[in-house]
């Protein structure tokens, strides 16, 4: 009879063991998205908006088929036939704002970028980013008359991003997906600008922005021909960094685990999805010296990185077309690899889709443990609302000197977790969030240096 009843209770734990369960370890959807995108279509994009002759941000904004008007114009229609073949699911729209008295833009122009957006099914105010810049130049960056094909800088981003847009308008994501064509970075950043701080005011709850910045190069003038690898340029500490968190941060940790840095690794784990790619990050807001249109997203405190090639070419970027002792110079469809751009836009299909899957990175992470053998992490659970999907946690921990995470643990749908006997001055630790699917967020690191802000 003991017996019996010994049986009977281990079967009725049954239902609670399994529930307990960690989601599977991969998500095979995303394989198939990793080798979706067109090397064909992107192709076509880029020959289309290299058509245009030049997109200076000076350029016609009225001539029918060259300058930056016509091209504008024509994304947003692409945007719209992109729409139209998913029923509608894209909201395609202009954002513009006038510059002037800028030393790049010195009389009034008014800088039009184009953005559709995906809307999420459950948690539509949380946004990820895909961006590619619309804008070309030529090597005076006044010039807005000179042809500037601007093949792969950066018409590469714009078709990746039109490509993206082609193939995760087939699924539908709880998370909101926007795909963004900016205007005006040659001259200062400003179609990044105009919408970092619209999502500010709007109260946009960034996840991530994949800003795509030169991704059809794969012979670079160091000679190496590699089509591979891609770089993620990553910050470390915020802009926006008060006082009290710099002061925090000192004594805690975080300098290397901002959300961009923690976005940046995931990325990189992303690349697994897509065949012979592999992730290069690079600790820096950007090339050295240089800037993207990622850069007006981590100035108001948003994950963002930039997506590019390993291997650049200078005498196809900011070069008049001309041929000087046999050497030629211009960004012409010549020097792009399609193929390549394809792997780096199904690089960023893979994690926009498994940004917007997934659960929103856990929020108010804490962590204690000092003078203790034991390490306890805490967090707050997202609400049901927002992540219908939610199978539950993973901690994370690794050496304080290694780049990526190396340890982890499946907890469960709780609130803490305690790593007994693993010590709290030996690691850096974090917190992700994990869909039922096995879709994961970044992730989140305690405290406000890793913050990827609340719900």
């Amino acid at each position: 009879m003991r017996l019996a009843l010994l049986s009977l209770a281990c079967l009725s734990a049954l239902p609670a063991l399994a529930a307990a369960a960690p989601p599977p370890g991969e998500t095979p959807v995303l394989h198939e998205i990793g080798t979706a995108p067109s090397a064909a279509r992107i192709e076509a994009d880029i020959r289309k908006l290299v058509s245009f002759g030049t997109r200076h941000t000076l350029s016609s904004q009225t001539d029918p088929v060259r300058g930056v008007g016509a091209a504008t114009r024509w994304i947003h229609d692409e945007f719209e036939r992109i729409s139209r073949d998913c029923g509608g699911c894209l909201e395609v729209r202009y954002v513009k704002g006038t510059v002037q008295g800028e030393p790049r833009i010195p009389d009034p122009v008014e800088v039009v970028s184009v953005i559709a957006i995906q809307r999420g099914t459950a948690d539509p105010n949380r946004y990820v980013i895909m961006s590619g810049d619309i804008d070309s130049r030529a090597s005076d960056v006044m010039d807005a008359s000179s042809d500037a094909p601007g093949a792969n800088d950066n018409a590469s981003g714009v078709a990746g991003t039109l490509e993206a847009a082609r193939v995760l308008s087939k699924y539908t994501f709880p998370g909101s997906i926007v795909y963004a064509a900016l205007s005006g970075e040659e001259q200062g950043l400003f179609g990044g600008k105009f919408l970092a701080e619209e999502a500010q005011r709007e109260g946009w709850r960034i996840t991530g922005v994949l800003n795509n910045d030169m991704i059809g190069n794969s012979a670079g003038i160091n000679g190496v021909v590699e089509n591979n690898t891609a770089r993620v340029f990553a910050e470390g500490t915020r802009a926006n960094e008060t006082a009290e968190e710099a002061r925090l941060r000192r004594f805690t940790g975080g300098e290397v685990d901002s959300p961009t840095r923690n976005l940046a690794r995931y990325v990189d784990r992303m690349a697994a999805y897509v065949p012979n790619l592999d992730v290069m990050m690079i600790y820096r807001l950007d090339r050295f010296a240089r800037g993207g249109h990622h850069r007006p997203f981590n100035d108001l405190g948003y994950p963002a990185v930039r997506v590019m090639e390993t291997n650049e070419h200078y005498d196809r970027q900011h070069q008049d077309l001309r041929t000087e002792d046999g050497r030629i110079y211009g960004d012409t469809l010549e020097g792009v690899d399609f193929d390549y751009a394809a792997k780096l836009t199904a690089l960023n299909a893979v994690s926009l889709a498994a940004l917007a899957w997934a659960p929103p990175p856990p929020a108010n992470v804490s962590i204690e443990g000092a003078v203790s053998a034991d390490t306890t992490l805490k967090w707050t659970r997202a609400p049901a609302a927002q992540a219908p999907h939610l199978a539950g946690y993973r901690v994370h921990w690794r050496l304080t000197t290694e780049p990526r995470w190396t340890h982890s643990r499946w907890v469960g749908d709780v609130e803490s977790f305690t790593l007994e006997n693993v010590v709290i001055d030996n690691y850096f630790f974090g917190v992700s969030a994990v869909a039922k699917d096995g879709t994961e967020s970044p992730v989140v690191f305690p405290g406000p240096a890793g913050s990827f802000g609340g719900y």
